[in-house]
């Protein structure tokens, strides 16, 4: 076989010193048929192994019998169909080929946003240890609101307490605001707060109608069983459980939020294999394409009213927290967020508690229990009072003027047999006494 260099000799003697076919083969050695084939040949020689046949030539048709049958028959119920015994790669690759025959391939279609367009939304439970308190551990329960944008695949993220509507939207407002520009539209899987289909439309909640109403955008559903529909973002969890988690530990949800917030800008400057750039090059002119903040932030987080009961206890996300016990029985109006629980009664301050992510917990302020002491002692002097009060006795003779009845007053009869004087019965002699 003609070496690679002798080949490249032989066209620069013939291109570039015109040498003739004769002359070139007396001088490098070689017949002239080689020097002409190597003259014609459009690239350099290489060495091509003659095909040999193989171990699934043999069973090739009934593998077609099978896959005209059935094309999505997996390989290894075809191998137990036609008894194979020998190595499976072989058999897959074979099966890999005839496949596309009779089953037409499924192209993924490659989808391009524009700047500002949309952004995908989903929930992330990562699989890592997240003290949340009293003992308990987040690990796969507490959930990331992650959001990446369509056009500049910026990736950003925030744990919340919990996947109820109070939080998941007051996440997704946190992750807008620190966006700094609103997408034009919200791409959700099908979650529970969010919204639903129902037969063949797509039926969102009154909270999340309430939400784009205040923002101006658009949230549109994935339909069920269609993963690809928000590839991005689920391709943003399988990078945050390969690169963000690897060696981290965290002492609670506060500590998590604050590595995570540092890591977002080193991995939004790393260069995005699909885009060729780094979604920090393109954030500008994405955010400029997005709507601007509205005026009044919407309404997020947890809020309701009601009487303050005598134990001066509120309950918010199955936790109880303690209010100031000087404002039992009177309207109060409860409200949360991610970090603080807060109590106002006619606008006043009543109770300023730190969120507890921990469940089923009861929160005392100390000031409060104090408080609430001072008040069942001032109540039980005031019973003690109460019964120290002398009341004045009225003579029976005063009941029966009031009643218009006049009795004699009883009179002496004499020294009874102890001494003492006896009284006879009004109306009644000495002797019938």
């Amino acid at each position: 076989m003609l070496r690679v260099e002798d080949w490249a000799e032989i066209r620069r003697l013939h291109r570039a010193e015109a040498m003739p076919i004769k002359a070139i083969a007396r001088l490098l050695g070689v017949s002239k048929n080689t020097v002409k084939a190597a003259i014609a040949s459009s690239g350099p020689p290489s060495y091509e192994r003659a095909p040999r046949g193989s171990i699934v030539d043999a069973v090739e048709p009934r593998l077609h019998e099978l896959l005209h049958s059935w094309p999505d028959m997996p390989a290894t119920v075809i191998a137990e169909r036609i008894g194979w015994t020998h190595s499976m790669t072989v058999l897959k690759d074979r099966v890999r080929e005839l496949r596309l025959v009779y089953l037409p391939p499924d192209p993924a279609s490659r989808t391009t946003y524009e700047p500002g367009e949309l952004a995908q939304c989903d929930l992330w439970f990562p699989d890592v240890d997240i003290p949340l308190g009293a003992g308990q551990n987040g690990r796969g329960k507490t959930p990331v609101i992650t959001m990446v944008s369509g056009y500049s695949r910026v990736l950003s993220g925030l744990l919340i307490p919990s996947r109820q509507t109070e939080d998941l939207f007051a996440g997704q407002w946190e992750l807008i605001r620190q966006l700094g520009a609103v997408p034009r539209a919200l791409v959700w899987d099908g979650e529970g707060a969010v919204g639903r289909w129902r037969g063949r439309r797509p039926e969102l909640t009154q909270a999340t109608q309430a939400f784009r109403g205040t923002l101006g955008i658009k949230v549109v559903l994935c339909k069920p069983n269609d993963p690809e529909a928000k590839g991005l973002v689920e391709r943003a969890h399988h990078y945050l459980e390969t690169s963000f988690l690897p060696g981290r530990s965290f002492r609670d949800p506060a500590d998590f939020n604050a590595q995570l917030a540092a890591w977002l800008p080193r991995a939004n400057a790393r260069v995005h294999r699909r885009i060729g750039c780094r979604p920090a090059d393109r954030i500008q002119a994405d955010r400029a394409a997005m709507l601007l903040l509205p005026p009044v932030a919407p309404s997020t987080g947890w809020s309701y009213r009601l009487r303050l009961p005598r134990d001066h206890y509120v309950r918010l996300d199955s936790n109880d927290y303690s209010v100031h016990p000087g404002v039992i029985g009177r309207i109060v109006q409860v409200g949360a967020d991610l970090e603080r629980v807060r109590v106002l009664c006619e606008g006043t301050f009543v109770a300023d508690h730190r969120r507890c992510w921990a469940r089923h917990q009861s929160l005392t302020d100390p000031s409060h229990a104090k408080a609430a002491e001072a008040l069942r002692e001032k109540r039980a002097r005031l019973h003690v009072q109460r019964a120290e009060v002398e009341v004045e006795r009225r003579a029976l003779a005063d009941y029966d003027r009031a009643l218009g009845v006049d009795l004699p007053s009883p009179l002496p009869s004499g020294p009874s047999e102890n001494g003492s004087e006896r009284l006879l019965k009004p109306g009644l002699s000495e002797g019938a006494a």
